[in-house]
Order: structure tokens, then C-alpha cells, then sequence
């Protein structure tokens, strides 16, 4: 028994003596895992300034590009609220009436349904200049007749003011600076969309299945440039191509360059 008691003391000691240095080992991982800690909460926020001057520089450049080169604004048009006209013509109309008038100017006719429209009638979004303009409401039905009209009509179009011609230029106008915002911010696009495919000032041939797929493509891509950037929900509708362009890029958004 007391060379048995005298064994296990041994074995004891020498387990004693491992926990010593497994603690010692222990206490070094600790330290090492302490200062990794340390370098990665430093890298951390080295990093994240990093992005953060990147973001101030993404949106400087996204600034001077739609100031200078693409600048986007509202263009009113002197357009008066029928219901105002219709209450100074005759008092004795009834508030029913009035109210109905407001939310027949709100409703716009696209693609075979009826769809509410609040900023109908009131503005329209220019993109390079104030006689580049598109519709609110996404309705590009003037240049689908355009498009009918040529194929009856012989001879060269020599009005180039009219709404064909301008939806034309402003939707490729709005492709251009669409891919070009995908290269600032590094956001890759959802749909392939080239400017031919939105130039078709001069394609009386083209079909009304490619014209409404390319501008699906645009509308698409600019949605998700606005869902990249954390754009207000609430401003975006997927009709509205150069408004919700207007919100992206403008200097109001506050996460623009992330």
C-alpha cells in the first residue's frame, strides 16, 4: 500500500507538472488571441474609413458626372388642377365632384390598364437638358405611335422635337449614365443593356416587344443601383425611370457611394 501511495503521488506530480505548462500555454494563446484581436478591431477601422473615403470619393464623382455631363431636374409644366378650374367656373359644384376630377388627373392609361400616378401632369424629369424630357408615368405611348406613323408615312422625318425622337435620346442618355454608375460603384447590373439598344431615334422597324424590353432592362438596372445605395423605398416606382434615377444620384442620399 505504500508503495502504491507512493506511485500515485509521482503520477500526481507529474500531472501537476503537465497542467502547469498546459496553463502556461494556455495563457499564451490568450495573449496572442488578445493582440490578434487587437490588429483586427485596428484593421477594422482602418478599413472602414477606408470606405468611407472611397464613398466620399464615389460621390463626388457621381456629382460632377450628373452636374456637368448628365444633370437630371424636374421641369414643371404650366398645367393648372382641373378641379381649380372647374371650382372658379362654377361654385355651386359639390366637393364629390371635385374630389373625382383630382383622382381622374391621377390616373394615366398604360398598357391596357388603368394605374394612379400622383406625379402626372405636374412635372416631367429632364436628363442633359430641358427639351430632353420623359414622361412621369412611364407612358411611351407617344412613341409608339411615332413608331406607326413612320410605317405609313413615306419620306425622311424632319421634325426633330417630336416625342419620339426625345424619349429616344433621353432613355439613351439614361443608359449611358446608368453603366457608367455601375463602374463608380462597383455594382454589377442585373441586365446587359447597351446604348443601340435604346437609340432607336431612326428604327421605324423596331418592334413595341423590343422597345418595352429594353426599357424593362433600364428600369431594372436603375432599381437596383437605387437598392445598392439604400434609396427610400417609398421614392421608388417601377415606371418612373429618370425620377428614380433623380433619387439616386441625388446629393440628399445618403448612403450614395457605399
Amino acid at each position: 500500500d505504500t508503495e502504491g501511495l507512493l506511485r500515485i503521488k509521482e503520477e500526481n506530480q507529474k500531472h501537476y507538472r503537465r497542467a502547469q505548462r498546459h496553463q502556461e500555454k494556455k495563457e499564451k494563446i490568450q495573449r496572442h488571441n488578445r493582440k490578434l484581436g487587437d490588429l483586427v478591431e485596428k484593421k477594422t477601422y482602418e478599413l472602414k474609413t477606408q470606405y468611407e473615403h472611397l464613398a466620399k470619393l464615389r460621390c463626388t464623382h457621381i456629382l460632377e458626372l450628373t452636374s456637368v455631363i448628365f444633370p437630371i431636374e424636374e421641369v414643371k409644366t404650366s398645367m393648372r388642377d382641373p378641379a381649380d378650374m372647374s371650382s372658379e367656373s362654377d361654385n355651386a359644384m359639390t366637393s364629390s365632384t371635385v374630389s373625382k376630377l383630382a383622382e381622374a388627373r391621377r390616373t394615366t392609361y398604360l398598357s391596357g390598364r388603368w394605374v394612379c400616378d400622383d406625379h402626372n401632369g405636374d412635372t416631367s424629369i429632364s436628363i442633359t437638358g430641358p427639351w430632353i424630357i420623359l414622361p412621369n408615368n412611364g407612358d411611351y405611348s407617344a412613341y409608339y405611335n411615332w413608331v406607326e406613323e413612320k410605317k405609313t408615312t413615306q419620306g425622311p422625318d424632319m421634325e426633330h422635337n417630336n416625342p419620339a425622337h426625345t424619349i429616344s435620346a433621353a432613355l439613351c442618355y439614361a443608359t449611358q449614365l446608368v453603366n457608367t454608375l455601375s463602374l463608380i460603384l462597383d455594382v454589377n447590373l442585373p441586365k446587359k443593356l447597351c446604348n443601340r439598344q435604346v437609340n432607336t431615334a431612326g428604327e421605324s422597324n423596331l418592334s413595341r416587344h423590343r422597345f418595352t424590353r429594353a426599357v424593362k432592362k433600364l428600369n431594372a438596372n436603375i432599381l437596383h443601383l437605387c437598392f445598392s445605395q439604400h434609396v427610400n423605398l417609398d421614392l421608388l416606382h417601377p415606371l418612373h425611370t429618370l425620377r428614380n434615377l433623380m433619387y439616386l444620384v441625388s446629393p440628399d442620399t445618403e448612403n450614395l457611394g457605399r
